[in-house]
């Protein structure tokens, strides 16, 4: 009885042409998303570029050298100006701009050069000597700080050997027991021989820092976004898992459409006088209300037992819960109208959700994709829907600030729906 069971299953796979296909398509599919977009980064062995807001205050040479050599690291994209009304750009006049931007989400990063900086950058283990450079990172990308930092130690140590060399001179003049006048004649000769050969070649090559008490400069990053937040993590990934799940629940939810087909429900209902438009945005209605009441639980709990703090973001919450709900129970309805049975269903649905979320930022967060993945990653609801609920619990924007990400979703919902509506052409009663 067991095998006969079993063989019933096998046979009724077999008759559904679609779904015995896409029981084997989802996990190729899958598996080469994943497959391409980290085979991608590991291939190239290089480190994506990092955009970074300069201000230099000190405006010295050294200072000059330093941020001239940063625009010059490969693993940097540097700018010091910002863009304004009417297509223009102007400069980046102080830190309290430069932590704007990366308030905003214009940059994930900006580099303070304090004044002073030029006549001491460099230091020889901890010290509380000299300036300190200072970092405002927006850690929702929390590998950016420790990969720049990293590369602020190699640039320094590249682009300013003589002045190590000099510093290293003191150090030895002062500890060292003294250095006679001839010795200190002798060692300069060699440090304006280095300045010469730098000026000539340019920064060379050299390794990274990573201990902050052993760099040589001083650098205090401060995280400008979640410094105030008591779950920072949660903030960030609350959006993701939120917008993956509605995804889910609404294509399961648009599965009782083939059922009524199924059972001869959907037929008796459209002989009456409910149109197959009223019938649709009914149960648009339906999912979209009880996908707002899921978020809203769902967020609930992680404001009473993970620290998110929902209480203080209700208007932008409950503007992003109903755009989302609207544009993920229509493409429930799609992808309902498209399957002519609960199994194409389950297997189509799992192919398009898994890779939406993949590419939109659900799984893991963008900023470990390329440039090109996440500009594709565009093309899915996960990714709207996930910048919209950043800029409510991560960046406290004003609702105005919403406008692209309510845009995009309602259009999308619109579209979704009025595709649905005529693939569920074959349903009508002639």
């Amino acid at each position: 009885m067991i095998f006969a069971v079993a063989r019933t299953h096998f046979a009724k796979l077999k008759r559904d042409r679609a779904a015995f296909v896409l029981a084997f398509v989802v996990p190729v599919v899958f598996f080469s998303v994943f497959a391409s977009i980290f085979r991608g980064s590991s291939s190239r062995a290089t480190t994506r570029q990092i955009s970074v807001v300069v201000v230099d205050e000190d405006r010295s040479a050294n200072s000059a050298r330093f941020v001239d050599a940063l625009k010059q690291e490969k693993g940097l994209r540097v700018f010091d100006t910002r863009s304004v009304p009417g297509g223009r750009t102007a400069p980046v006049a102080d830190a309290t701009a430069a932590e704007a931007m990366v308030r905003s989400g214009d940059a994930p990063l900006a580099l303070i050069v304090p004044r002073g900086f030029g006549s001491s950058p460099i230091r020889f283990g901890p010290s509380n000597r000299g300036p300190t450079l200072t970092v405002l990172a927006d850690t929702s990308d929390p590998i950016a700080p420790q990969v720049f930092y990293g590369l602020l130690q190699k640039v320094a140590m590249t682009s300013m050997p003589d002045v190590m060399a000099e510093t290293g001179i003191e150090q030895m003049d002062r500890w060292g027991g003294g250095l006679t006048a001839e010795q200190k004649a002798t060692l300069q000769k060699n440090v304006d021989r280095l300045r010469q050969e730098t000026r000539r070649t340019g920064p060379t090559a050299g390794g990274t820092g990573s201990d902050s008490d052993g760099g040589l400069v001083a650098v205090n990053v401060r995280d400008v976004l979640g410094e105030q937040k008591k779950n920072p993590t949660v903030a960030v990934f609350a959006a993701g898992l939120g917008v993956m799940f509605l995804l889910f629940s609404a294509a399961g939810a648009g599965g009782a459409l083939i059922e009524e087909v199924e059972s001869g429900t959907l037929d008796r209902v459209l002989s009456t006088r409910v149109t197959m438009t009223q019938l649709l945005l009914g149960k648009l209605l339906y999912l979209a209300t009880v996908a707002v009441a899921q978020l809203t639980v769902m967020f609930l709990w992680g404001e009473l037992f993970f620290g998110l703090e929902l209480h203080s973001h209700v208007p932008g919450f409950l503007v992003m819960a109903v755009v989302t709900a609207l544009a993920a129970s229509a493409f429930g309805l799609v992808l309902a109208a498209l399957s002519r049975t609960r199994m194409q269903l389950v297997a189509l649905s799992n192919l398009l959700i898994l890779v939406m979320s993949a590419l939109g930022g659900s799984m893991f967060p963008r900023y470990l994709l390329s440039e090109s993945v996440q500009k594709i990653g565009l093309v899915t609801l996960n990714a709207w829907a996930i910048d919209g609920f950043m800029k409510v619990f991560w960046r406290d924007e004003p609702l105005v600030a919403l406008l692209p990400q309510v845009g995009v979703l309602a259009a999308a919902a619109v579209v979704l729906f009025s595709l649905a509506r005529r693939l569920a052409r074959r349903w009508e009663v002639v």
